[in-house]
């Protein structure tokens, strides 16, 4: 049901005119479209940034380690994929935890911008 806005003041016109919606996506917005990526850093010890990684991903111990090695190699790593606000909050958790992290959109993900 479209909503109707009254008629203007002083308007002879008796017709309602239409109340138009704002633009939606209509892709899935809750789809996993946005990149959690942590950053490498020269102040965190490897074993804080695996202990952090086990911590708030639940990720093995082995998984985590790849991860920081990935970090530690490249320059950065991919931590997780998830809908932008669970992202978001990674990021500030991970802030928190000290470590240098970033929410980027996955190019063709579901995300809302």
């Amino acid at each position: 049901m479209n909503p109707v806005a009254p008629p203007r003041a002083g308007s002879s016109d008796t017709e309602a005119v239409p109340v138009v919606d704002p633009v939606t996506h209509t892709d899935n917005q809750a789809s996993f479209g946005w990149s959690v990526i942590v950053w490498d850093d020269p102040v965190n010890l490897m074993s804080y940034v695996v202990y952090v990684i086990q911590t708030l991903f639940g990720y093995p111990r082995a998984k985590a380690t790849e991860l920081m090695m990935e970090v530690h190699e490249t320059g950065r790593s991919v931590v997780a994929t998830t809908e932008r606000e669970k992202g978001e909050y990674y990021v500030t958790r991970l802030h928190g935890y000290g470590l240098q992290a970033t929410l980027e959109k996955v190019s063709g993900g579901g995300g809302d911008e």
